[in-house]
């Protein structure tokens, strides 16, 4: 028997009241910046399962530059949050873009196994 997923699932957190992600000004141009969360949590919204991944965000900041203790709160604001892996990278692409403007930015999750099946996300922004 298959199960089915609905709308319900498939927009499970996508409109949740995250925190913020603070910024400063930007001091410099033509860089990169690499951010590595090797340990986030989300939970299924189907099961309520734990989910575990290691998301990666890469950016070009041109204005502005993400604060890293308010990005740290947006993350964690994930742990009880129901929400597919797909969703999660999307959801911050988009969170992040909105707060720093970037030239561009991708942000990549690497989910692990459940149930014998990994996935790897990745969202770029500007989006093609």
């Amino acid at each position: 028997m298959m199960n089915n997923y609905g709308t319900r699932e498939a927009e499970a957190g996508t409109r949740a009241k995250l925190p913020e992600i603070g910024t400063f000004p930007n001091q410099y141009k033509k860089y990169e910046i690499m951010i590595e969360i090797p340990e986030f949590t989300s939970v299924c919204p189907k099961t309520g399962l734990p989910d575990f991944g290691k998301i990666t965000i890469k950016y070009l900041p041109k204005k502005k530059c993400l604060e890293l203790k308010s990005l740290k709160m947006y993350i964690l604001a994930y742990r009880n949050l129901g929400i597919f892996s797909e969703n999660v990278v999307n959801r911050m692409l988009d969170d992040i873009v909105k707060a720093c403007e970037p030239e561009k930015a991708e942000v990549s999750g690497i989910f692990n196994p459940r149930g014998g099946i990994d996935i790897t996300v990745t969202a770029r922004y500007p989006r093609r």
